[in-house]
Formats: structure tokens, C-alpha cells, sequence
């Protein structure tokens, strides 16, 4: 990691996957990952954990099973942790450019989630 301001716009122009985020920052124990996302993921849970979602483009909705399953949409600018425990599925229409904090080490695809598609790998995050 460094010790200089990250432009995290800047880091998103150098990949294009979806759903594969890269590791921009890392604060205590804790990932800043940015990713591209468009179309639907998994749904999936983090047993131990929150998950902390900003959107920094386009538009991202998060489906939660918190009990009764609704869809909490995400503009640009906005925030939204998904507690500890819950099942959700982020998903975004038209695409959107979002950062996630997770604890370092956490899986992408959470400690229990559906079946994988072709287009969603499990992993920890990359290092840029």
C-alpha cells in the first residue's frame, strides 16, 4: 500500500471485469475494494461481518432477506451496510462503480451463497 492519496476513479480505469474488485486501500484490518458491476449477483451472507457499500457511479440495488426480502436502491453518493447475517444480492441495471469494506481475507462471494455463474469468481479481492 502507499502512503499517497488514491484516486480511486483512476484505479477502475485500469480493469474492466465485473464483479472482481481490487484492493485500492487497506485501514486497520480492513479492504477499500473498487469494483464494476452490472447485471445480477449471488445472493450470499457474511456470518461474521458487515459489509459497507458506497456508490460512486451509475445506480446499485442491494436485495436483503432482513427477514422479509425488499430491494434497497443505491444512487450515486449513497451508503448502505448490510448487517452481519443477512442474506443479500447486489444487483445494478444500467451498471454502476461502487467500493466495498469488508475485512481483509473476507470472500467476494460471502461463507455461504448460491450456486457460482461463469461471470462470478470467488476471491479476497486483488491487489493494484
Amino acid at each position: 500500500m502507499t502512503n499517497e492519496p488514491i484516486d480511486l476513479r483512476a484505479v477502475l480505469t485500469t480493469f474492466d471485469e465485473l464483479w472482481s474488485p481490487r484492493i485500492a486501500a487497506r485501514i486497520n484490518d480492513y479492504d477499500v475494494r473498487v469494483t464494476h458491476v452490472k447485471g445480477s449477483y449471488i445472493w450470499h451472507v457474511h456470518d461474521t461481518t458487515d459489509e459497507f457499500f458506497l456508490v460512486l457511479d451509475g445506480q446499485l440495488s442491494i436485495a436483503v432477506r432482513d427477514p422479509e426480502e425488499r430491494v434497497v436502491s443505491l444512487p450515486a453518493g449513497s451508503v448502505f451496510v448490510v448487517p452481519r447475517g443477512v442474506y443479500h444480492r447486489p444487483f445494478s441495471d444500467g451498471g454502476a462503480q461502487i467500493v466495498v469494506i469488508d475485512p481483509a481475507g473476507t470472500p467476494t462471494t460471502g461463507d455461504s451463497h448460491d450456486p457460482l455463474p461463469d461471470h462470478i469468481q470467488t476471491h479476497t479481492g486483488i491487489s493494484i
